[in-house]
This record gives C-alpha cells, sequence and structure tokens, in this order.
C-alpha cells in the first residue's frame, strides 16, 4: 500500500470530531511540548534505559513497537499536513528524526527487536492498548471502534517481488516444522565479563598477534564417509573442512586464498550435514559458477539461480543462488522460505553494515537463525584476517558470533573459560584464539602447495545478460541459420548420388571451412571471429571486477586480453575502484614497457599490470603475481600457455592459477573446450610426434562444426518423421 492510500484509508475511518483535533493539533503553531511527539520522546528514552540496563522485558519490546508505528503514522501526517508552514512541517520532522535515531540505536542493541517491525510482525492486545493511552495523553480522540493500525510500506518493499514458482512451493508446503532448540544457541552465560566492554578488544586482539599466530581453528582428519561424484576428488585440505562440519561445527569463516576451492567446501559441507535448501549470496560475476560448482559437486542436487525478478527461478531447488545487486527485491520471501544453511561469497562485500546489501544479509541470517536451530553459516572471502579487522564485524554477526555490542553464545562462553579480562595482559592471544576457534579457516597456497598443481587453469563462467549479451546470442543463432542454409544447397546441389543417412559430417566440416574462408576474404557475415570480440567487449566488465577482488584478496594480478578496446574498459573498472595499475601495449616505446614492468614488480601499491596477449605473451616476468586473469580467450593452447608461463617461471614458489573467463551459453564455452581438447594434441606434437600442431584456424573451423552440428541435431529433434525439414528458428 502506497503512502497516499494509507492516509486516505486513515482518513475515512477517523470521525469529524478526530479529523478537528488533528488539525488543531498541527495548527499554525503549538507549543513544543504538546502533542504526540513530546510523548513518544518521553517513552522511546525509557526503552533505551531498558535497553542499555539490559532489562528488556515484554512490556519494553511492546513499547518499543508502538513508538515505531506512531513515529512512522505522525510522519505521514505532519508530510500530508497542507495547513503547516514549510518551517513548521521541517521541525516536526527533525524531531520525529530524532527519535526515530534513537529507536534505530536501541534496535542495534538488541537486534532481537528488528523483528518488532518486520512487516508482517503482529501487534498484540497489549500493544493496541499502549497505542491507545499513548494518544490520548498527547491528547488526540481516538475513536473506540477504530480498527487495528495498519503499518505503513517499508523503505524498498514496493520493489520486492514474489516469484510464481515461489507461491506454489509455499502452497505445496504450507507449514515448517517448528524447532524448539533454537531458544538454546545464543543463551550465554556470561558472568564474571558481563560488565566489560569486550567487542573493541576482541578486534584489537587480531591487530595485536605475534608471528606465527594462528589464523585456523582446529581442524579434523578428512572423513572417508561423503560420496564424490564420479571423477571428482577432495584435496587434503579441503575434506577437513567438511569433516569439521560433519562433526558438529556449524559456522565458518573460509578465508582460503582463491584457488584452493571454498566453493566446493562450502557445498560439500551443506551435504555432510543435510543443510539444504541451501541460499548462497554472490557476486554477479561468479553467480554461473556457482551453479556449475553444484553440478560439479553435488550434481544430486538441483540448483537455480535467481535474475531480475526471479520469472524463472525454480522454488523446489535445493540450491538458491542469488546476487548481491538484486537481494533487496527477494529477501522478503528468502527470508521466509526455510533455509537451512547460507552461504555469502566474497564476504567483504557486507562490510559497510549501513549499506543496504549488508542489512539485506543479515536480516535474512537472523531470520535463518530464528527458524533453524544450528543452521549452516558460512562466509567465504580471501582477504587476510589481520587488514581492516573491523570490516569483520558486520561478517561475524552474519556468522551469529556477535551483536552489535557484545559476543553471542559459544563465543561469550570461550571467553568467560579464559578466566581472563581485558584488563589482563594475556587476554588478547586468548581472545584471539578464542575467535579462532568458533570458525575461522585462513590457508594459504604456499601452506598446502602439496595439494595443488603447481600449474592449473580455472575457469569462471559469466553471464551475459544485458543488451550486448542479448544481441550476440542473436548473431551466433543467424550464424548458425546460415550454415544450415548452407549445408542444405550442398546436399541439393550433390550429383554424386550418394546417399547418407542422419548428418553428413562430412559434409558438415566441408561447409564450416567454407564458412571460414569466406570470412577470411573479408566475404559473408558474422563468423567466429567477430562474434569472438564482441564476447570480448562484453565480458571485459566482468573479467576486470573479477580481477580486482583478486587484487583486494591476494595482492598482485597479471589482467590479459587480447584486444585494446577490452584493455581500455578494464583499465577504467580499475581506476573507479581505487586500484593502482601498469599497463604493456604493442605500441609502447621500450623505455614505457620497462617502466611499467617495474612498477608492478617493484611497487607495493601496485596490484595489477593489464597486458596485451600479443605484447606482452613472451619475453617478460612477472612471478611476483601467482594469479592471473585470461579476460578473452586465445585461438592456440600454445599461446595461453605463453601468457602463463610469464607468471609460472623459475624461482615462482606458489602454485600458479590462470582464471578464465567463459562467457556462458555462447560460443565462448565451445572455443575453450576446443583450446583444451587441442592442449593434449599439441603435447604430443611437441614430444616429436608426426601431428601437426593445431592453428587458430584449425580451432574457427572446429568451432564452426560444433554449431552447425548441434543446430542439425536440433533440427532433426522437432522434426516429425518422414516430414521435410524445415529452418528453425535455432
Amino acid at each position: 500500500m502506497s503512502e497516499e492510500e494509507f492516509l486516505a484509508r486513515r482518513g475515512q475511518r477517523q470521525s469529524g470530531a478526530t479529523r478537528t483535533a488533528n488539525r488543531r493539533r498541527r495548527g499554525a503553531r503549538v507549543l513544543d511540548n504538546e502533542g504526540i511527539i513530546p510523548v513518544l520522546a518521553k517513552a522511546v528514552r525509557e526503552v533505551e534505559n531498558a535497553v542499555q540496563r539490559g532489562q528488556v522485558s515484554s512490556s519494553t519490546r511492546t513499547k518499543f513497537q508502538v513508538i515505531a508505528l506512531l513515529v512512522r503514522e505522525e510522519r505521514a501526517h505532519v508530510k500530508a499536513d497542507s495547513e503547516a508552514t514549510e518551517a513548521r512541517r521541517g521541525e516536526q520532522l527533525k524531531r520525529l528524526d530524532g527519535v526515530a535515531t534513537i529507536l534505530a540505536k536501541t534496535a542495534a542493541r538488541d537486534t532481537s527487536m528488528l523483528a518488532l517491525l518486520a512487516e508482517d510482525a503482529e501487534m498484540s492486545e497489549s500493544a493496541r492498548l499502549l497505542r491507545r493511552e499513548m494518544l490520548e495523553a498527547a491528547g488526540i480522540e481516538v475513536p473506540d471502534d477504530e480498527p487495528e493500525p495498519e503499518a505503513l510500506p517499508e523503505a524498498g518493499a514496493d520493489r520486492r517481488v514474489v516469484p510464481q514458482s515461489v507461491i506454489s512451493r509455499q502452497l505445496a508446503n504450507p507449514f515448517l516444522v517448528p524447532d524448539f532448540s533454537i531458544a538454546e544457541q545464543t543463551r550465554s552465560r556470561a558472568r564474571r565479563l558481563a560488565g566489560w566492554e569486550l567487542l573493541g578488544p576482541l578486534f584489537r586482539s587480531f591487530e595485536y598477534a605475534g608471528a606465527g599466530a594462528t589464523s585456523t581453528m582446529p581442524l579434523p582428519e578428512p572423513d572417508e564417509l561423503l560420496r564424490l561424484a564420479p571423477g571428482r576428488e577432495l584435496m587434503h585440505h579441503q575434506g577437513q573442512v567438511v569433516a569439521a562440519a560433519a562433526h558438529g561445527h556449524r559456522s565458518f569463516l573460509l578465508a582460503d586464498e582463491p584457488g584452493l576451492g571454498k566453493t566446493a567446501q562450502a557445498l560439500l559441507a551443506a551435504e555432510a550435514v543435510g543443510a539444504y535448501p541451501l541460499l548462497a549470496v554472490v557476486p554477479n560475476v561468479v553467480k554461473a559458477n556457482w551453479a556449475r560448482e553444484v553440478g560439479m559437486w553435488v550434481p544430486n542436487r538441483k540448483v537455480t539461480v535467481i535474475h531480475g525478478n526471479g520469472e524463472d527461478v525454480d522454488a523446489f531447488a535445493d540450491v538458491v543462488v542469488v546476487n548481491y545487486e538484486i537481494l533487496d527485491r527477494h529477501v522478503g520471501w528468502l527470508g521466509d522460505f526455510g533455509f537451512r544453511g547460507m552461504v555469502v561469497d566474497e564476504a567483504h562485500f557486507i562490510k559497510n553494515k549501513t549499506s543496504q546489501r549488508s542489512q539485506h544479509v543479515l536480516q535474512l541470517a537472523d531470520r535463518i537463525r530464528s527458524r533453524t536451530a544450528r543452521p549452516l553459516m558460512a562466509a567465504l572471502t580471501g582477504t587476510p584476517l589481520i587488514n581492516d579487522i573491523e570490516d569483520f564485524r558486520a561478517i561475524w554477526q552474519f556468522l551469529g558470533w556477535i551483536d552489535d555490542v557484545k559476543p553471542l553464545g559459544a563465543l561469550m562462553d570461550r571467553l568467560e573459560d579464559t578466566g581472563l579480562t581485558p584488563a589482563d595482559p594475556g587476554f588478547y592471544p586468548s581472545a584471539r584464539a578464542a575467535v579462532v576457534d568458533m570458525g575461522i579457516v585462513r590457508r594459504r597456497k604456499v601452506d598446502v602447495a602439496k595439494d595443488i598443481p603447481a600449474r592449473r587453469v580455472a575457469d569462471i563462467p559469466v553471464e551475459l545478460d544485458d543488451e550486448m549479451g542479448r544481441s550476440i546470442r542473436e548473431a551466433e543463432r543467424e550464424l548458425a541459420r546460415r550454415l544450415v542454409m548452407r549445408y542444405d544447397a550442398a546436399l541439393e546441389r550433390r550429383t554424386s548420388g550418394a546417399v547418407v543417412s542422419g548428418i553428413d559430417h562430412e559434409l558438415v566440416r566441408r561447409v564450416a571451412t567454407w564458412e571460414r574462408e569466406d570470412s577470411d576474404s573479408g566475404t559473408g557475415g558474422e563468423n567466429v571471429f567477430t562474434m569472438m570480440r564482441r564476447i570480448g567487449q562484453a565480458k571485459a566488465g566482468l573479467a576486470a571486477d573479477y580481477a580486482a577482488q583478486l587484487a583486494r584478496n591476494v595482492g598482485k594480478v597479471v589482467f590479459f586480453a587480447k584486444h585494446i578496446d577490452v584493455m581500455d574498459n578494464a583499465q577504467d573498472t580499475f581506476a573507479r575502484r581505487g586500484i593502482r595499475f601498469t599497463s604493456i601495449r604493442g605500441d609502447q616505446s621500450r623505455t614505457a614497457r620497462e617502466k611499467a614492468i617495474d612498477g608492478f614488480v617493484n611497487d607495493p601499491e601496485v596490484a595489477v599490470i593489464v597486458c596485451s596477449l600479443s605484447a606482452a605473451g613472451v619475453g617478460i616476468n612477472l612471478q611476483v603475481a601467482s594469479n592471473l586473469v585470461l579476460a578473452e580467450l586465445s585461438w592456440t593452447d600454445a599461446e595461453q600457455t605463453q601468457a602463463i608461463d610469464r607468471v609460472h617461471r623459475i624461482g615462482q614458489e606458489e602454485p600458479v592459477t590462470a582464471w578464465r573467463i567463459i562467457a556462458a551459453q555462447t560460443i565462448d564455452t565451445k572455443i575453450a573446450e576446443l583450446i583444451d581438447s587441442k592442449a593434449g594434441l599439441a603435447a604430443r606434437a611437441l614430444d616429436a610426434s608426426d601431428e601437426e600442431l593445431p592453428s587458430s584456424a584449425d580451432v574457427q573451423t572446429e568451432a564452426m562444426v560444433a554449431l552447425l552440428t548441434e543446430a542439425l541435431e536440433k533440427r532433426a529433434a522437432l522434426t516429425p518423421a518422414g516430414a521435410v525439414p524445415a529452418l528453425p528458428g535455432l
């Protein structure tokens, strides 16, 4: 309901006497100690004092709810009052803001009160009686038959949606089994430390940590009980986290460096404890990758990815993936969904507690904990723990370790068990250990080097869901239609009389070769080469965004691209993020090139070097980094390998990971598969075999072979037996 509709309905219910009283109350000038605002100011101070003393009774919570409701009502009345002067309205709104600020600070001290402000929060009979008493104390007439007040819509609620699939699921599962053990999970036995301010000392305990202080909780040896998908094998360090969950641990700040498989660990930990349905809140750039990882590691679980308003969401899925940018639209139904676990990827995104995304994440976490005892909660981030430790305030709150003012439950008990207070010198190392034992896990590549390959390529699928992405997919369909028409024309012109049952794969290859030769000569329309360039342009911002995340998490990153416009787009992204970078391009002088390399290698403030594949693929040493991003695909494995070898060189002390950005649901995925399949052929050829090295022309031809074959198979599947095949829309 809009604010205007709310006021209209309120006005219809009020008697004439009440409306007259209200107009008189908000007339030309009333004393500041008259009306509802002084009543609210006095009441909110009473609530604030009770919360500060830790004496929050049911009557205090009732008063808090009624004050919040009356502040909303009065704000609406003041804004709609046409008789008051602009200055008077501004003064009244300022005083109401003061009351609202105290309410907010009070709720921050006792976050359980936030539930009283929820859209579905009910008013008790005592709350309605208190509201009447407060209005009458303000001299406002309240009719005896006044209906129960309706809350104004929450800020941003007009953007919220409930997908039809979610409604269907709710109808199919109208009741959730109550869990009466929930009340035990935040209860602590705080006695000796009850009067101490503890959050500041807890954060400082990480700053004061000496060399060699552990950053990882004790972890058990991996279990053999978890059955993995065929062809999948957990590395030792991954299996330890899964085993910890299986042995009863339920909250993890998983801060392993990128490349150590945090996503797999989170999914398999959920599998080990049955924490499904599972909610994953992730950055947009890795949303497609999360769906892919679910299919790889827990193929028995169905995954759904929320896009836009969620029209195509599958509410019966086991894993629901949503990105931060659209969380505000879905936070309502997600909170009531019945999740048994929640993962927040790149958890440093919620460090600013005043941001909308942080508030939504914390709200969802609280609602999950209110419905499920000991849900699996995991925050994934590669950010080192000792940098800006205050950033972890929101993460610890998401995990349920603290609230805004104090440690909660198990953490408070651990601090009590130390027998120390912040005044004791030994408190800080003991406090740090207590927090780490709550579930912090931090491993570096160098720590688990024996578990991982010295060099590997990891694909990061991204979705091109903007106008450019739609244009690329339409161009791909058009190319497939053209190839089908060419294939059909060649069949009609065939004079040999040969008949091939099904698809003539030899002719398919010839058609693909003709098409590639036409594109090489500049004739024909859209081709694989031009489409790959457009895909590179569309991926540029997403690839740079991922590189920026890596730079924050692990330090120096090498960024490779084929085209200048992709490099320009990436550099614009880094500049907006405040990330210092240098660049290697083909048109640089030797002096400029050496200066760029020296800046990246020797200046600790330079986090990224943006490199042209052709200009920086050979002859330079960038082993100061162990992570690189391949924003565009090479046409050959050899070109890709040369780029990786700028980092993977003699003297490199860490395993190297090349993050290859792949545009999902486009020909980009086919090209990546072809490059990988040709890599083995190239290796055999280099081992003195007679096989020829694959070329870029080979890959382009094979890509069109795959595209044409797929189109013909699709047409055959849609054509009834005996019917003449028609050109499909593909």
